[in-house]
């Protein structure tokens, strides 16, 4: 059933035979799109257009499903995604609800974790309050690497602009026993987003945003693998990072201008 559509008609008043005139086709066939069949795209074109919404709210998109992978690509991998911005939103809210023990993030912006999820920080305070240990590592905004990034994704200082954008979400944690900030000066090969036992990976392809890159979802074996690998990659670069103090920041911001 295709509860979408039936509430838009009744709001617009518009009947289904109506609909059907309007896009020349049987009143039969609006009767199969209620029940839930897509129709072609010129036929839903032309009815988000008549009846005034967006294509996409009428039919949206199938939800994106990890491809589960074969056995030799090892048992740590439990699945994979043509692209970060294609992860369900509600599997980063589920993993980020039922972490125990740690959240570990490691980034050069990561814009899209608070915009995605507005209560992001809240939910991390709470999740540190019941225990958790809460690592966030960013890029810092006037180091080299973040300077190079820019300039191979060819967005020049816009990177280091969304970092100290990102930050700012981030500021009620600082005082919260559990949770720490520090930004990271160091080449940025792969996004890493760890929670408890499970770690999604994203790894950077050259001159694309990491949001367009693949990710992999991996689940802690027994034996050292992939996941420990990946995990003692972002103890190394968190052992370099400095914590992130935002006064000491925007008066370095400011000496920029």
């Amino acid at each position: 059933m295709n509860e979408r559509l039936h509430s838009v008609l009744a709001q617009r008043g518009v009947s289904p035979e109506s609909l059907a005139e309007l896009c020349e086709v049987d009143p039969k066939t609006v009767g199969r799109w209620l029940g839930g069949r897509v129709p072609h795209p010129r036929h839903r074109f032309r009815a988000a257009q008549h009846l005034r919404v967006e294509e996409s709210f009428l039919w949206p998109a199938p939800q994106p499903r990890a491809t589960k992978p074969t056995a030799a690509l090892g048992s740590e991998l439990i699945g994979t995604y043509e692209n970060r911005a294609s992860v369900p939103r509600n599997m980063w809210l589920t993993l980020l609800q039922e972490a125990r023990e740690q959240i570990e993030v490691l980034v050069f912006s990561g814009t899209f974790f608070a915009q995605s999820n507005p209560h992001v920080a809240e939910m991390l305070a709470e999740r540190a309050a019941d225990g958790v240990r809460v690592r966030l590592c960013f890029g810092d905004p006037g180091g080299q690497a973040v300077a190079i990034r820019g300039r191979e994704e060819g967005i020049g200082d816009t990177l280091a602009a969304k970092i100290r954008a990102s930050l700012t979400y981030y500021r009620p944690l600082l005082p919260e026993t559990g949770c720490e900030v520090r930004l990271h000066d160091t080449t940025l090969y792969t996004s890493l987003f760890r929670y408890d036992d499970h770690l999604l990976v994203n790894p950077h392809v050259w001159g694309r945003p990491a949001s367009a890159n693949p990710l992999l979802h991996l689940k802690r074996a027994d034996v050292a693998g992939w996941f420990d690998n990946y995990a003692q990659s972002f103890e190394a670069v968190w052992a370099t990072a400095r914590p992130w103090t935002p006064d000491q920041e925007g008066t370095a911001a400011h000496g920029q201008d």
